[in-house]
C-alpha cells in the first residue's frame, strides 16, 4: 500500500538559509509523525522532498511518498495527510516566528 501526498504554503521574502530551515523543518516534522504512528519495520519506503518554488509567489511544495507491506493495518492516506498538516502548522509557527523577529 502506498501513499503520495503533496502540500503547497505560500511564503514571505526569505533569506536562502531561512527557507532551507523551513524545508527541513518540514521533513522532519513529517518524518517523526510517521514513525511515532509505525515501527521502522513497518515502513518499506519513505521519501519527503520539500522544493521551494520561485514563481509570481514563493512556494514550498512538501510531497509525501509512504508505502507499507500489505499486512501493515494503518490508513496511509490519512498518516500522510495527518502528517502533511502537521508541517504546514509547524511551519506557519516558524513563519510567524521569523516574522516577530523582523
Amino acid at each position: 500500500m502506498e501513499r503520495r501526498g503533496v502540500v503547497h504554503i505560500g511564503l514571505p521574502e526569505l533569506s536562502e538559509e531561512q527557507l532551507i530551515e523551513i524545508g527541513e523543518l518540514a521533513q522532519k516534522v513529517i518524518i517523526k509523525h510517521v514513525f511515532d504512528s509505525l515501527n521502522r519495520s513497518d515502513v518499506k519506503d519513505i521519501e519527503v522532498t520539500a522544493r521551494i518554488n520561485r514563481d509570481e509567489t514563493l512556494d514550498l511544495e512538501i510531497e509525501v511518498y509512504l508505502e507499507v507491506p500489505v499486512f501493515v493495518r494503518v490508513d496511509v492516506d490519512s498518516l500522510v495527510n495527518e502528517a502533511l498538516e502537521k508541517a504546514y502548522e509547524a511551519v506557519e509557527k516558524k513563519l510567524k516566528t521569523l516574522a516577530i523577529k523582523n
